[in-house]
């Protein structure tokens, strides 16, 4: 008896731990399904449509930030601009007299500012090798790409210069050695050349 009512005290106990756990997992689910019911394709639609307007809003500003620190900047370096439409003869030859001093002003800064980068640039060159100097670290020159058997056919050449077989040959004259053939053909050939000269003068 003892033993039924323990079997089924732990029956109960492995059954209401398995409602809880099922209670748990539906509790789950339903939460999972609320939050996909949430984002619907309309509210989706929506949401981009409000981001692109924020997006576009935002760029404009942007724009028009970026356009007034241009023209505020043009008018610092090269003053307001002149309405010279109406204006005389004189006020045309001042306002093209101060802006030719200007330019002139801004090449000496110009000229300047030039000379004072290459001296800065020539310093860290120098500084950069003195530093690989101290660190052993010496920058490898660029190397020209030479042939390695140049120099050996040039003293082949060279050589075949000084051994020159035809010129120690003998020069043979003697009709032994020519083959018949050879002669018959020239006994073959005509010069018409002759032929005709003979014909002129008779």
């Amino acid at each position: 008896m003892a033993d039924d009512e323990a079997k089924k005290a732990k029956q109960a106990e492995i059954d209401r731990k398995r409602a809880e756990v099922r209670k748990r997992m539906e509790e789950a689910s339903k939460a999972k399904k609320a939050k996909k019911g949430f984002t619907t394709p309309d509210r989706k639609k929506k949401l981009r449509l409000l981001l692109r307007k924020k997006a576009a809003e935002e760029l404009k500003k942007e724009q028009e930030r970026k356009a007034a620190e241009r023209r505020r900047i043009i008018e610092e370096r090269c003053g307001k601009a002149v309405d010279l439409d109406d204006g005389s003869e004189e006020k045309v030859k001042a306002t093209l007299k101060t802006y030719h001093d200007r330019i002139g002003k801004l090449e000496d800064e110009k000229f300047d500012l030039e000379y004072i980068v290459k001296k800065k640039d020539f310093e860290i060159a120098d500084l950069n090798s003195q530093v690989n100097d101290l660190r052993g670290k010496f920058v490898k020159p660029t190397l020209k790409k030479v042939s390695k058997y140049e120099n050996k056919f040039a003293k082949l050449q060279k050589k075949a210069a000084e051994f020159n077989f035809r010129n120690q040959l003998k020069v043979v004259k003697k009709k032994e050695f020519t083959l018949e053939e050879e002669d018959k053909e020239k006994k073959g050939i005509v010069d018409w050349s002759k032929k005709d000269e003979k014909k002129v003068e008779a």
